[in-house]
This record gives C-alpha cells, structure tokens and sequence, in this order.
C-alpha cells in the first residue's frame, strides 16, 4: 500500500492468546485470488441474510497483579521478561499499544506513527497525544530515537517487530505478543502486565462489557440483535475490498453485542476477511454495512464503487443503513477506547 509502509492489520496475523485454546477452524475454505473470493450472496431465498459462523472468543487469561516495587516477569512471544513495576518511559510501536496505553493512563514518551498524514491515531484524546515523540512510521522505527528516549520499556508484537527484537531489547525490556488485531483482548491483558496496571485493565474491561450490554439493550435485545447482520467493508489503495469476517477485531466488537457479518466471510482465511473487486461488492451486504477507506477515496475505487449501481442498489444503501466510518477508530485502533467508541456510533446507527 503505497500509503503507508505498513498495514494496521496484517493479512495473515498469527492468532496466540496466552494458555487459551481457539475455536477450532472455520469450515470450508473460499479462494482467494484474483479479483476477489468467496460464494454468491449472502441472502437466503427468503430475502434474508444469513449470519456467519463465528466461533466463540477465547477468554482472556490474566497475570497476577506487580508488586509495589523492583520488577516483574511478563510472559511474552518472545519468552519471559523482566520488566520495571512501574515503568515511567515507554515506548509504544504499534497502534494497539498506543491505544492500550493512553487506556490505561500511561502517556508514551515515545511511539510510532500510523501514517505520515496524520501522524498519532486521531481518534485518541490531544491532550493525552502532547508531547510524545514520534519515532518513526510503524513497522520501521527509528530505533537511534528510540533509544535517544532512554526507555525503561518497550511495547509492540512480534509479526511487526519481530526481526528487530535483539536490537530492541538492547535498548530496553521489550514485551512482544505474537500478534494483532483477533488477538486484541489478550494483548491488552499482556500491556497492563508489563505496565504494572492489570487492577485498573480489569476495571476498564468490565465497563466495555457493561457498555456492549447496553448496546445489545437499545438493539432490542440478544435476540433481535442476533437477527442483524453487519458487515464491515474496507476500500484500500493499491488492493482489492476487504470483508472482514469473525476473527477480526472489528468482528470482535461486532460479536460483543451479538451481530455477526453475513456468511460471505465464513471459510475466510484466519477467520480475518474476504476480498471482493468492484463487480463483486454486491457479496457485502448485510442488514447494515459500515465501510472506511484506507488511502485516498479514489486511488482506494470507494468513489468508483460508492457511485455505481452495484453499490446503489444493495439493500443496507437503499434503506439508508450503509455508514462511512473513520478508518483509523474502526479498523486501526485495536484497543478498548477505540471499541468504546465504537459501540456508542454502532448504538447510534443501528438503532
């Protein structure tokens, strides 16, 4: 993707979640190549659209809260490490580690930006962003500014930084998971452990719990939202659509007030998405579609696709269900206050 050195989600992200098993493998496989993958339409005979088959979340496994001083073991992709109980210089490399952190009131003094655009995730308060230094764009930091900051620790995950780990925990205590996105509630569990604030993630998680129950409320209840579909839709420079399907973060927050994408996402590889071309964007309808755009709005084709008669013509856009949606908050955030928002617009727009 031109735009951006790397991409917020990776394709192919590595699903670990610390001691607990996954579901197992969704059914099927769907191709895909080309211009795009997966069956016809998701709608049944009736008019109806079928729910994907999504597997239940793996439950989130939690370390036992730091000591009041010295230092800790944090269990991590790389093996265990030793970390300060309080660290007060941190670095983040990733926008799910921002996220985590700002969450869980910790300010960086330093952390990698999105996209040079933009810079820091934008959906994030200001005043929590002043003053922390940008080091480089992710999945290329600049690890001379890195370690210019003296960190005490340093936060990102392995399919991003992987290759750079030697030299960063030279540089600093670096806590890796394996992964991004699916893996989200687990890595948030393994952020507060590293930053000494497991009692204050735990809080934080049973408010987002409390918080998607309410959704589900104003929805109708678990029985009428399970009745919905939702897809998510992603245009993206240089690359075909993206569905995204049940293992996917966005597909997480979806699942937690109990709607689902429609069954053109079962059988996606890792769960993650379906790429759908122009001529098949009639395969991501659903009751009612949210769509953003990574990249410019033409060199993505959502002007292309948004102004045909495919797209004109599916059911969420004529009943005025079909939402265009911050790309940054939806798909790159990957952390508990971008979910938070999350389902206060899904609240708002779904009702």
């Amino acid at each position: 993707m031109s735009a951006f050195t790397a991409p917020p989600v990776p394709r192919r992200a590595a699903v670990r979640a610390a001691g607990v098993a996954l579901a197992g493998a969704l059914a099927g496989a769907l191709a895909l190549a080309g211009c795009g993958s997966g069956g016809g339409s998701a709608a049944s005979a009736d008019g109806s659209f079928r729910a994907a088959h999504c597997p239940a979340q793996p439950r989130t496994a939690w370390a036992a809260p730091a000591p009041g001083g010295g230092e800790h073991t944090v269990a991590t992709a790389m093996g265990p490490v030793k970390v300060p109980n309080a660290p007060h210089r941190v670095v983040v490399l990733d926008t799910a580690e921002l996220d985590s952190a700002i969450t869980l009131g910790v300010k960086p003094v330093g952390a990698t930006r999105s996209d040079v655009a933009t810079g820091f995730l934008d959906y994030l308060p200001k005043d929590r962003l002043t003053g922390i230094q940008d080091v480089g764009r992710i999945g290329a930091p600049n690890l001379e500014a890195v370690s210019a900051l003296k960190p005490d620790l340093i936060l990102t995950s392995k399919v991003r930084d992987g290759q750079r780990y030697e030299q960063l925990k030279a540089i600093a205590p670096t806590v890796m998971t394996e992964s991004t996105g699916y893996p989200w509630k687990q890595n948030f569990a393994t952020h507060a452990a590293a930053l000494g604030r497991i009692p204050q993630a735990e809080r934080v998680v049973s408010a987002y719990e409390a918080h998607a129950r309410k959704v589900t409320d104003a929805l109708g209840g678990p029985a009428a939202a399970k009745k919905l579909t939702v897809n998510v839709v992603r245009f993206i420079e240089g690359a075909d659509t993206r569905v995204y399907g049940c293992r996917s973060y966005i597909g997480t927050v979806l699942d937690d007030i109990g709607t689902a994408p429609t069954a053109v996402v079962d059988g996606s590889e890792d769960g993650l998405m379906v790429e759908v071309g122009p001529e098949q964007i009639d395969k991501a309808d659903a009751d009612a579609l949210f769509y953003a755009t990574y990249g410019s709005p033409e060199k993505s084709k959502e002007s292309q696709i948004t102004g045909g008669g495919l797209w004109k013509n599916l059911r969420a856009v004529k009943n005025g269900r079909a939402h265009r949606v911050d790309d940054q908050l939806w798909i790159q955030g990957i952390g508990y206050t971008a979910a938070g928002r999350i389902l206060d617009e899904l609240r708002a727009k779904l009702r």
